[in-house]
């Protein structure tokens, strides 16, 4: 598959809340940097993390763009790079620790991702979107 096919699937997995299918596309050693979080590092910390998100909420990715290059460079031979762009279509479940209270809101926010895929899998995962801009849109 092509970079953009694995972004894809992965996006198509997510759509569809299956976890399993997303494990699947992720390196063992994948490394999840999470919007103004920290780095949750390894298949399992990526497992735990779906779970809590999934618990807390339910969302659905629209209008995704995906951008793909191969890494040209020497040492990174079957590399490539690729990111997206969507509309995050929530509702939010369960109050999630440190935030406020949940009661179905819903939102809709832009977000990015950026990956790195290696050997066909994806290596590292950053996620981006407006904290405030969500946080707005819950408490209004």
């Amino acid at each position: 598959m092509t970079s953009s096919e694995i972004i894809s699937t992965y996006f198509s997995a997510f759509n569809r809340g299956d976890t399993a299918a997303m494990l699947e596309l992720v390196s063992d050693d994948v490394a999840h940097h999470v919007n103004q979080g920290g780095i949750r590092k390894g298949k399992a910390a990526f497992s735990e993390f779906n779970a809590h998100m999934t618990r807390c909420y339910r969302e659905k990715l629209e209008d995704i763009v995906i951008f793909s290059s191969s890494d040209p460079s020497p040492d990174s031979i079957g590399a490539g790079r690729a990111s997206a762009e969507f509309i995050v279509h929530g509702e939010y479940l369960t109050t999630d620790e440190g935030l406020p209270a949940a009661n179905g809101q819903t939102y809709q926010l832009p977000a990015g991702s950026f990956f790195t895929i290696i050997d066909g899998k994806i290596s590292r995962i950053t996620t981006y979107y407006n904290l405030q801009d969500w946080l707005d849109q819950i408490t209004a």
